[in-house]
């Protein structure tokens, strides 16, 4: 079977692959072709967002724009991400996706950059989230989003519903499973939160949230105690984006004994991310105790003397 994606507009092939399977296999080819054109879609109306001059752009365009924005996670790209959906929500006040990509963009400049207060991005995450779910019950991506809104202020019993309920109505949504892979990890069930995470990235591995579920994966890992496996995937991570991962890379090599190593990540994490190392050290509502304790004994061991 040959399958191929042509943009209706201009002709152009966006996307084709031949398979060859086995026909008692032709569920598991659906879907599996079912991904790959996700993801090329998707690919491709940000690209055709991004052709358009701002002054152009309808709701749909802004929101694309602002998901491009929002993939490179850096400071000056999520700040310019936060202004486009500004702007499919004002192009839209009904599109949900506006207020979805806004929330995301406002939990980004709390936690990982630390351009707004990490309070004030929280509350507005979850007020933003919850206005996109009142918007559409039926939005799985807006569902996907309250869960985490919910988890970091430490509801883990609505955030798993939320990540549940998303799954329910868009089985295959990366966003979802990564959503309850982030429940999952930080409410003890780590090897499931794993499972979870995997799913995430395997169903959209160019995702926006691409730069936590590395990280988290990492953390689960951690969390598992298995300790070399969080390295690997703690410098995978940093592969990917080189200021994020050190802090639970340091943890996990202070596991291992590997002194030398795991102060080496840990001077990384505080010159490079300190909000990240912030987060772990003072603990979250999102962490329970046990794990905010088994976190503290890595980085101790690693040569953080706090």
């Amino acid at each position: 079977m040959t399958a191929q994606l042509v943009e209706a507009e201009t002709g152009n092939h966006i996307w084709a692959e031949r398979y060859d399977r086995d026909l008692i296999d032709m569920f598991g080819l659906q879907d599996e072709i079912t991904e790959a054109v996700t993801i090329a879609v998707a690919d491709a109306e940000q690209h055709r967002a991004l052709r358009k001059p701002p002054s152009s752009l309808d709701a749909w365009g802004a929101y694309q724009r602002g998901l491009w924005h929002l993939s490179k996670a850096s400071a000056e790209d999520n700040a310019l991400a936060e202004k486009f959906f500004q702007r499919a929500i004002d192009f839209d006040p009904i599109f949900a996706g506006g207020y979805i990509g806004l929330a995301a963009a406002l939990n980004r400049a709390g936690h990982l950059f630390r351009t707004r207060d990490l309070a004030d991005a929280q509350i507005a995450q979850e007020a933003l989230a919850r206005r996109a779910v009142a918007l559409d019950g039926g939005d799985a991506e807006a569902r996907a989003r309250l869960a985490i809104a919910l988890h970091e202020r430490g509801d883990r019993e609505g955030a798993q519903a939320e990540a549940e309920r998303a799954l329910t109505i868009s089985p295959n949504l990366a966003d979802a499973h990564g959503a309850l892979g982030v429940v999952l990890t930080f409410a003890g069930r780590p090897q499931e939160g794993l499972a979870a995470l995997k799913t995430c990235i395997r169903l959209d591995p160019r995702s926006p949230s691409l730069v936590y579920r590395l990280r988290q994966i990492a953390v689960a890992l951690y969390f598992s105690r298995e300790y070399a496996a969080a390295v690997e995937a703690a410098r995978q991570a940093i592969r990917s984006y080189p200021d994020r991962g050190y802090t639970v890379l340091a943890a996990a090599l202070g596991q291992m004994g590997r002194t030398a190593e795991a102060r080496e990540a840990l001077e990384k994490a505080i010159e490079i991310a300190p909000g990240a190392l912030d987060t772990f050290v003072r603990g979250a509502p999102a962490i329970r105790p046990e794990d905010h304790a088994h976190m503290l004994e890595g980085l101790r061991k690693a040569g953080w003397l706090g």
